[in-house]
């Protein structure tokens, strides 16, 4: 009975899986295959300029980039990060995100719907709001 227990691997809860999930999205964030691991096949996506995405969209837009991963001249990073599971395999996620492309740092509110779906998170809906620098204090 031990050894079968032992055989289980430990599951995280749902703030912890989430939380796991967007660190490795953000560290991938090049890779197709992230993105298509994290997208939902459903997903609606508002970009921070308002336009509306699904994962076809993305996944076809990336394969034009022509872009291999470990490419990318930006890095990506959260902070602010909020979890709130709403019932049995939702949960909606917020966080502020930082977006570092050489000397420059854009800001982005980020807000997404997850669902665990034969035993991972994806996320179902998504909304990306730009965030204006603060103007400097004099």
């Amino acid at each position: 009975m031990i050894a079968l227990l032992l055989a289980v691997p430990l599951l995280g809860t749902p703030q912890q899986e989430i939380a796991s999930l967007l660190d490795e999205f953000l560290a991938k964030v090049d890779d197709v295959a992230m993105h298509d691991r994290f997208w939902a096949d459903d997903l609606v996506y508002v970009s921070n300029k308002g336009e509306v995405r699904t994962k076809a969209n993305i996944l076809t837009s990336m394969g034009a980039a022509g872009q291999k991963p470990g490419e990318s001249n930006a890095t990506y990073s959260a902070e602010e990060v909020k979890i709130r599971p709403l019932g049995e395999g939702v949960a909606v996620l917020n966080f502020r995100l930082f977006q570092h492309a050489g000397d420059k740092t854009n800001y982005f509110r980020n807000s997404g719907t997850l669902v665990k779906r034969n035993g991972r998170w994806q996320v179902v809906s998504w909304q990306a709001t730009r965030e204006e620098p603060a103007a400097p204090k004099n």
